[in-house]
């Protein structure tokens, strides 16, 4: 019987995807990671090599898939907003790369992947400018950057909307998210 490697490199970034967005990279557990998985711990250093890379594989994957799987339609700030509308909607169902993305920043010190991650950004940025065509290239990467952090703090910082506001109101927080794109959009389409 023929091995299936990508199924078995799928179910172990899975697990490892949620065992991070849990634990972080510190306290996640190789041992924990292949039990999740069914698959050998040993399967995890053929495929990956070490934590710290499967840990980057895991964060590409989910970081990837959110970009990819998520595209610009149409034209102009309501597009822009459209997107951030549907960005957060995917942040939201996929809890786990917010979680992620945290992890990295206070555990990590630097962004893993960061090749990769940047190429997926890159594209992002183009649509954007295609939406938005008097922008310059800084003026997208800044809007992209707000409205990752807008949809991702929803999700890694429970803590502050309910201090805030009192109450977890996730059409609310999508509703203002939506309307500070549309809004920022607009601004930059105008001053460019």
């Amino acid at each position: 019987m023929a091995w299936d490697t990508d199924a078995t490199q799928a179910r172990l970034l899975d697990a490892a995807i949620s065992e991070f967005s849990e634990r972080g990279f510190s306290g996640a557990r190789i041992h924990e990671i292949s039990r999740r998985s069914g698959c050998n711990k040993e399967r995890i250093y053929f495929y990956f090599g070490n934590k710290a890379k499967l840990f980057e594989a895991a964060l590409t994957r989910e970081l990837g898939s959110a970009l990819d799987d998520v595209p610009i339609k149409g034209s102009g700030p309501q597009a822009v907003a459209d997107f951030a509308g549907r960005y957060f909607d995917f942040v939201t169902s996929h809890p786990n790369l917010a979680r992620l993305t945290s992890w990295e920043g206070l555990e990590r010190g630097h962004p893993v992947g960061a090749e990769k991650r940047a190429i997926h950004s890159a594209l992002k940025v183009s649509e954007i400018r295609g939406a938005l065509p008097r922008i310059s290239e800084a003026v997208a990467e800044d809007l992209l950057l707000t409205i990752i952090t807008l949809c991702h703090a929803w999700m890694s910082n429970p803590n502050v909307h309910l201090v805030i506001t009192g109450t977890p109101n996730q059409d609310r927080r999508r509703s203002a998210i939506l309307r500070t794109s549309e809004l920022l959009a607009r601004d930059a389409s105008d001053c460019s």
